[in-house]
C-alpha cells in the first residue's frame, strides 16, 4: 500500500521557518549590522586621524623615515636570527636522533644518498687508478721509444 501517490501540495506549516531559524537569522543580521557600523566608524576615524596627523608626519618625516627603516631592519634581523636559531636547534635535534638510532624522518633518504656518494667515490677512485696506470704505461713507452 506504499505505492499510493502522496499529495503534491505542500502543507502550510512545512514552508514557514521555525522559531529557532528566525532567532538565528535575527541574531546573525543584528551582529552583521553592528559589525558593519563598527567598520564604518573605524574607517572614518582612521581617515580623520590621518588628515589630522599629516602635517606632523610631513614635519617629522626626516626623523621618522630613517627611524622606521632602522626599526624595520632591526626587527627583520632579530626575526631572521631567531629563525636561524630555531632551524639550527631542529637540525641538531634531528642529528641527535639519527646518531642515537631513533630513525627520524628522512633518515632513509640520507642513507641512500650516502650510499650513492660512497659508490660514486669508489668508482672515481678506480677510474683514477686505471688512468694513472695508463699514463704511467704511456710514459714508459715514450721513454723506451726515444
Amino acid at each position: 500500500m506504499s505505492d499510493q501517490p502522496k499529495p503534491v501540495t505542500p502543507k502550510p506549516y512545512d514552508s514557514a521557518p521555525s522559531s529557532r531559524q528566525a532567532v538565528k537569522f535575527l541574531t546573525a543580521a543584528t551582529i552583521g549590522t553592528i559589525l558593519l557600523v563598527l567598520s564604518g566608524l573605524t574607517l572614518t576615524g582612521t581617515v580623520i586621524a590621518l588628515i589630522i596627523a599629516t602635517p606632523a608626519l610631513v614635519l617629522f618625516s626626516p626623523i621618522l623615515v630613517p627611524a622606521g627603516i632602522v626599526i624595520f631592519l632591526a626587527t627583520t634581523g632579530f626575526l631572521f636570527s631567531g629563525c636561524c636559531g630555531v632551524t639550527a636547534l631542529m637540525a641538531l635535534s634531528w642529528l641527535y636522533e639519527y646518531v642515537a638510532g631513533k630513525h627520524p624522518p628522512g633518515a632513509d633518504q640520507l642513507d641512500y644518498a650516502r650510499m650513492r656518494i660512497a659508490n660514486k667515490a669508489r668508482d672515481m677512485k678506480e677510474r683514477a687508478k686505471e688512468y694513472g696506470q695508463y699514463v704511467h704505461h704511456k710514459a714508459q713507452e715514450a721513454t723506451q721509444g726515444s
